[in-house]
């Protein structure tokens, strides 16, 4: 079994793509394949990229804004109108829409 960078160091061809795309049970054609290998290598290579920048000392961020957010207060603003709906329903039980059966 190889190493997972020596994976990622591989580039994928258009054989590739198609071989997962059989799996996945997708129709491709040559020049599609061809064109999601290079595509895939592209983002492949900005993942390899990503990895390589040295974030040594930088804390994670639990947001892109400097101030928390403010929440509301969860409170009821509107009233239930499940009655009213259910009145015209072609058939409903204890506040359930019934519906006919589709699976034996």
């Amino acid at each position: 079994m190889s190493t997972p960078d020596a994976q990622h160091s591989a580039q994928l061809n258009a054989q590739n793509v198609s071989s997962i795309a059989n799996l996945a049970r997708l129709s491709l054609d040559d020049t599609q394949s061809s064109e999601y290998a290079q595509s895939l290598n592209k983002i492949l290579a900005m993942m390899e990229h990503l990895k390589s920048i040295d974030t040594e000392g930088i804390e994670p961020i639990k947001s892109p804004f400097d101030h928390a957010q403010p929440l509301r207060e969860d409170r009821v603003i509107e009233s239930n109108h499940r009655d009213e709906y259910q009145a015209v329903a072609p058939a409903v039980q204890q506040g359930l829409y019934l519906v006919p059966r589709v699976i034996e």
